[in-house]
């Protein structure tokens, strides 16, 4: 049976970004060899969502990070040094803000009205 998920980012700066995650984000990590970390998650659910007009285009994955307390955790990123695109919004499902990443992308981070 299933018994886990793993995610994947591709980055024109991988290096910078694993540093990222385990620095910044604090994520433990296991070295599996050459330098590769697989990074514990704690976590994770997996949603579905219809896309309209091909936006974003079919086929399209997303990764986000959610958490208990947003705006307590965004100003502990922002101490560690993440860098922030936009104000915490309502988008309903939860709270919601961008952060970005080495490799020149931003990532999602929201705290859910929705339980589990």
């Amino acid at each position: 049976m299933i018994r886990g998920m793993h995610a994947m980012f591709y980055s024109s700066e991988a290096e910078a970004l694993r540093t990222f995650i385990m620095e910044k984000l604090a994520l433990p990590a296991t070295d599996v060899g050459e330098g590769w970390l697989i990074f514990d998650a704690p976590e994770a659910d997996l949603g579905v969502h219809p896309t309209e007009r091909n936006d974003p285009p079919s086929g399209t994955a997303e990764i986000s990070f959610y958490c208990d307390r947003i705006r307590e955790t965004v100003e502990e990123l922002k101490r560690r040094g993440v860098e922030f695109t936009q104000d915490v919004e309502d988008h309903g499902y939860g709270l919601v803000t961008y952060f970005r990443v080495p490799g020149g992308f931003k990532v999602q981070l929201y705290e859910p009205r929705y339980s589990k």
